[in-house]
C-alpha cells in the first residue's frame, strides 16, 4: 500500500490550463494580455492566448509568460475580407466585427476537445466581454467562463443595460433622455451619447441580433473581472449590479505599466520612439506640467471640424503640446507645416508643438514631468494610464463608453475638466476650446490637478503588495487553480 501511495504522488498534476480569448482591438487586447502576464507571474496556472495573424505580434511584448494559439481570422459576409481588427475600422463595422469574430467558436471548440482527455485540457475560459460567444463554448466544454471587461464597471453596466432592457427614444429625438434605473443614482444620458452599437440596432438584423446576444451571454458568466480600481469606482462595486447579472466583479486594475516599463512595446510599433519623444519633452524640464498631451485613441478618427477647432485653439493660445493624431485623422491645411516652422524658431518653452502621425508612446509621454494635461476622448485605457501617471484630463468624449467615463471623471472623481459634450455630432467653437486650454495652463484648475495626483497615489497603492487590486488578482488566481483541480466528469 505504501508503494501505491508513493506512485500516486510521484507525478504531480499539471497546472490548470486557462484559455484566454482577447477581442481584436488595441484597447481590449492590450489590457487582457497585461492581465494574462500578471496571472502567469503568480504561478500555478498555464495560459494560452488566442490570436489571429494580425494580432499575434502584440503577444511578443509579453515574452514566454503565456502560450499562443494563432487561428485564421474567420470570414463573414458582413465583414470585409482581409481585415482582422478594429484598428482603423469604420465605426459602422464594429458590430460586424463582433459577429465575425464569433466564427472562432467552432475551431476553438475542436482545439479544446482534442485536449480534453490529457494534461492540456482547458480548465476555464477567460475572455473579453466582446467575446460573449465563449459563454456557450464554455458550457459545451463543461468549464467556467470568466468575463473580462477593459471598461469601467460603470460603463460595462451601462452597455449591458441597454441590450438587456432595450430602451427607446421618444419621437426620434437625439436629446431624448435614456435612464438607467438599476444603477446607483439612476443616471440618464441623451440618446446621442449612447454607444453606436446600440444606435444601429435593427430588430431582426443578423448583425444586430448577434451583437445583442453577445452581451446577454455575458450575464451568464461565472464572474466578471474589470480593469478598474475600487477607489475610482467604489459606488459601482459596493454591491452586485442587475445590469451585470448580479455577478461578482473583481477590480484588478489599473493594468497600466509602471514607470520602469513605460517605454515597452506593449502597444506595438510606434511612429516615434519613447526615447525620442521624452528627449523632446526634456526641453520643458524647467517648466514642469507646461505641455498638453493630446490623443483621441487608436480607433477614433477625429472629424475635421473637431480637429480644426482644436488646432485653432492651440495656435491661438500658444500652449506647448504633443498631438498624437493617428494615421488617418484630417488636420486643417497648413497646420502641420506651421507647427514645424514654429518649432524651428520659437523660444524653448512657448509656442512649441509636435505632431505625431501614427501610434505614440503614450504611457511614456504621460509619465514625463513636462506633461501637465491630457486632452482625451476618455477611452478607458487612456483614463487609467492618465490616472496612474497623475495627469489631469481635459475630457472630450466622442462615442461608445466615453461619455460615461467622462461623467465619472468630471462629476465623481473630480480629475477632469470637460472640453465638449457634443460628441461626434457637434464640434465646439475654437474659442471655447481655447478658453479651456488657457484655464488649465493658467492654473485655474489647480484643484483638478491636485485630485489627479491623489488618484495616482490611490492607483499605486491598490496595485502594490497587499493593495485591494492585488488581493483581487490573487483571489482570481486561486479561483482558477481550484477550477483546474475540480473532478473531471
Amino acid at each position: 500500500m505504501a508503494t501505491a501511495a508513493t506512485d500516486r504522488t510521484a507525478v504531480p498534476e499539471p497546472a490548470p490550463h486557462v484559455l484566454v480569448v482577447p477581442y481584436p482591438a488595441q484597447g481590449h487586447t492590450i489590457p487582457l494580455l497585461d492581465l494574462a502576464t500578471l496571472l502567469a507571474s503568480r504561478g500555478g496556472i498555464r495560459l494560452t492566448v488566442v490570436a489571429t495573424p494580425a494580432t499575434a505580434p502584440l503577444l511578443a511584448a509579453h515574452g514566454d509568460a503565456v502560450g499562443e494559439l494563432v487561428l485564421p481570422f474567420p470570414s463573414h459576409p458582413a465583414f470585409p475580407a482581409g481585415v482582422e481588427s478594429a484598428k482603423g475600422l469604420s465605426p459602422a463595422l464594429f458590430g460586424a466585427l463582433i459577429v465575425a469574430y464569433a466564427g472562432l467558436r467552432a475551431p476553438l471548440g475542436d482545439w479544446a476537445r482534442e485536449r480534453s482527455g490529457g494534461p492540456d485540457r482547458v480548465a476555464a475560459i477567460l475572455s473579453d466581454f466582446f467575446c460573449g460567444w465563449t459563454q456557450p463554448l464554455a458550457a459545451e466544454l463543461g468549464v467556467s467562463r470568466i468575463a473580462f471587461s477593459p471598461f469601467a464597471v460603470y460603463g460595462t453596466a451601462v452597455l449591458h443595460s441597454l441590450f438587456r432592457r432595450m430602451p427607446q427614444r421618444e419621437d426620434g429625438d437625439d436629446e431624448s433622455p435614456i435612464g438607467f434605473p438599476d444603477l446607483p443614482g439612476a443616471p440618464a444620458y441623451p440618446w446621442r451619447q449612447l454607444t453606436l452599437l446600440y444606435w444601429t440596432y435593427r430588430d431582426g438584423d443578423e448583425v444586430s441580433e448577434g451583437v445583442r446576444r453577445n452581451f446577454l451571454w455575458n450575464l451568464e458568466a461565472s464572474s466578471v473581472v474589470s480593469n478598474t480600481f475600487r477607489r475610482l469606482e467604489e459606488r459601482y462595486l459596493a454591491a452586485p449590479l442587475a445590469d451585470l447579472g448580479f455577478r461578482r466583479v473583481r477590480a484588478i486594475g489599473p493594468l497600466a505599466p509602471d514607470a520602469a516599463d513605460a517605454a515597452s512595446g506593449r502597444g506595438g510599433e510606434t511612429a516615434v520612439s519613447a526615447a525620442d519623444l521624452c528627449a523632446w519633452l526634456d526641453g520643458f524640464a524647467d517648466d514642469d506640467g507646461s505641455v498638453v498631451y493630446i490623443s483621441f485613441g487608436s480607433m477614433a478618427v477625429l472629424q475635421l471640424p473637431h480637429a480644426a477647432a482644436l488646432a485653432a485653439a492651440l495656435e491661438r493660445t500658444g500652449v506647448p503640446f504633443v498631438w498624437a493624431v493617428g494615421t488617418a485623422a484630417p488636420l486643417p491645411e497648413g497646420f502641420e507645416e506651421r507647427v514645424a516652422a514654429a518649432a524651428a524658431t520659437a523660444s524653448r518653452r512657448r509656442g512649441k508643438g509636435r505632431v505625431v502621425r501614427g501610434w505614440a508612446p503614450q504611457v511614456a509621454a504621460l509619465r514625463h514631468r513636462a506633461v501637465g494635461w491630457f486632452v482625451t476622448h476618455c477611452g478607458w485605457n487612456s483614463v487609467l494610464e492618465a490616472s496612474a501617471a497623475g495627469v489631469p484630463m481635459l475630457a472630450w468624449p466622442m462615442t461608445a463608453d466615453q461619455f460615461v467615463n467622462a461623467r465619472l471623471l468630471v462629476e465623481e472623481a473630480g480629475a477632469a475638466v470637460p472640453v465638449s459634450w457634443g460628441g461626434i455630432q457637434a464640434a465646439p467653437e475654437a474659442e471655447e476650446v481655447a478658453r479651456v486650454l488657457e484655464a488649465a495652463a493658467g492654473g485655474q484648475c489647480a484643484h483638478v490637478a491636485a485630485r489627479a495626483k491623489e488618484l495616482a497615489e490611490e492607483a499605486a497603492a491598490t496595485v502594490s503588495d497587499g493593495g485591494a487590486s492585488r488581493q483581487e488578482l490573487d483571489e482570481l488566481v486561486q479561483e482558477l487553480r481550484e477550477l483546474g483541480s475540480e473532478p473531471k466528469e
